[in-house]
């Protein structure tokens, strides 16, 4: 079997060891990444910005980083994450025809890199992040490695897939109503939202909003160390978690306690939940039983609100107006209306029409929700399990953007994800764990969701029950590609 064979299921975690003790070196598990992207790309439309050329000079310099994560290959969501020397397309058609090169770093990548991570190209998002799936026009849909005719998830779709089909280890997602939980669930790996403000969304994007950053991996030690990889404010941020104790990756493995835990396992405003991912969530509350923890029927009663997305929907289309002249300023001229996904459109549009007071309102609101939701946690909970979404991975075209019917992606999104978008806006951590598979061998992930700044408490209990071997990401059989055999068998 050849490097590319081998590693293609070695975590992070061990490729970095690997490197350090000389077994192997940056350039040639670069190599091993190429292999398998080139391989395997053309059927799940993962990666869809590369450069391995300027890759490859990163992987051979001896000036590398010496950090935890040096020489591990590793990809960046086609969304907000500037690279300086190369182009991004944030998954809209203007912006890839005009091949912009980015002139600096954003801070997460500068942090990437000084971790020693050889990032190699982009992973596809959906236009502006928006949706729940990604399937832009720009760069094509991205197929679920489990089964190629069902979504990926989104916004971070690219990355899932990429990472649930062997491509690489880990690949960066953001999250700002679910875009790392979402494809976590959706391709069977461990997707963790960190709290609002644990890292930073320097220094273009403002930190006042949902949106935070981080990845999706296949095992809880690698989601430990990238989170201590970007920990921490940067220049100029307001909004700032609480310093850890002790660094993540110590995390793992360490004891929990007794925990007192909420099961939701009913849509929160009595919609539809499909009984895959309701029996999941009960499933992960009899596993959590069964290490001692006390799981009980409860929940925040502010999730009930059926007026939630109504009292939001202000801020959403705001940012989605501001990433529309934000591209425009790019480009140095307004995007015209057929360069701009009906959905994003109508939702841009929507956003000018408002008022200063529409927005304030609706950031009252948000505070307001913060502050129910968070009590609960502080009535002595320290968990709440729900399902990560409230079905399936759905089939591709569901989220189809419709000319004559252009908000009808967003009401699917609705209906799709209840689950994520609250914690967004509570600005709480919450992860999605690949803890269920249905008849139909798709995954189904389940949520928890701490107080807080409690990132550590998440870390611990995944891994509890990944030790246990409750969980454990594992390679999609239906998806194989002739250089990248590797002779498993889920």
């Amino acid at each position: 079997m050849s490097l590319a064979d081998d590693t293609r299921w070695t975590d992070a975690t061990e490729l970095a060891r690997m490197v350090d003790d000389g077994q192997v070196t940056p350039t040639e598990l670069l190599e091993a990444a190429i292999e398998r992207i080139e391989a395997l790309n053309g059927t799940v439309n993962a990666v869809v910005v590369s450069w391995y050329d300027e890759a490859r000079h990163i992987a051979a310099d001896h000036n590398l980083p010496a950090g935890p994560l040096r020489g591990v290959p590793f990809l960046l969501k086609d969304l907000h994450a500037e690279f300086a020397g190369q182009t991004m397309t944030n998954g809209n058609v203007a912006l890839k025809a005009a091949g912009l090169i980015s002139d600096r770093d954003t801070t997460i990548v500068s942090r990437y890199r000084a971790a020693g991570l050889v990032i190699a190209g982009r992973t596809n998002s959906c236009e502006m992040g928006s949706l729940p799936t990604t399937e832009p026009v720009a760069n094509g849909v991205t197929r679920n490695p489990w089964n190629l005719d069902h979504i990926a998830g989104g916004s971070s779709g690219g990355a899932a897939a990429a990472v649930a089909a062997g491509m690489v280890p880990v690949a960066h997602a953001s999250d700002g109503g679910g875009s790392i939980r979402i494809p976590a669930s959706c391709c069977g790996l461990v997707g963790l939202k960190p709290s609002q403000g644990r890292s930073s969304l320097g220094p273009r994007r403002h930190e006042g909003g949902t949106a935070v950053e981080h990845c999706v991996s296949r095992t809880v030690r690698d989601t430990a160390a990238f989170l201590d990889a970007i920990a921490g404010p940067g220049v100029g941020d307001t909004v700032i978690a609480q310093r850890p104790e002790r660094p993540y990756v110590e995390e793992v493995g360490a004891g929990t306690g007794r925990l007192r835990i909420g099961l939701l396992d009913r849509h929160p405003a009595g919609d539809f939940l499909h009984e895959d991912c309701a029996n999941a969530a009960r499933q992960a509350a009899a596993m959590l039983e069964g290490l001692g923890h006390v799981v009980e029927l409860d929940f925040p009663a502010a999730l009930s609100d059926p007026d939630l997305p109504r009292r939001f929907s202000a801020l959403w289309s705001t940012a989605i107006s501001a990433d529309r002249i934000r591209f425009g300023e790019l480009l140095g001229r307004p995007l015209t209306d057929d360069e701009i996904e009906p959905v994003n459109r109508v939702l841009a549009d929507f956003a000018e029409n408002l008022t200063a007071m529409d927005v304030i309102e609706a950031m009252d609101a948000q505070v307001r929700f913060r502050r129910d939701v968070q009590q609960w946690w502080s009535e002595g909970w320290d968990l709440l399990l729900t399902p990560t979404l409230a079905e399936p991975p759905p089939r591709i075209g569901e989220f189809a953007n419709d000319a004559d019917h252009p908000i009808a992606p967003m009401a699917r999104a609705g209906r799709f994800c209840p689950f994520t978008p609250p914690f967004n806006t509570s600005g709480q951590p919450a992860i999605s764990l690949p803890l269920h598979w249905n008849e139909a061998d798709l995954p189904v992930g389940v949520q928890l969701v701490a107080a807080y700044g409690r990132e550590d408490l998440l870390i611990r209990v995944a891994s509890q029950l990944e030790a246990a071997e409750l969980f454990m990401t594992r390679p999609p059989k239906r998806l194989e590609a002739p250089a990248c055999r590797t002779g498993l068998d889920p």
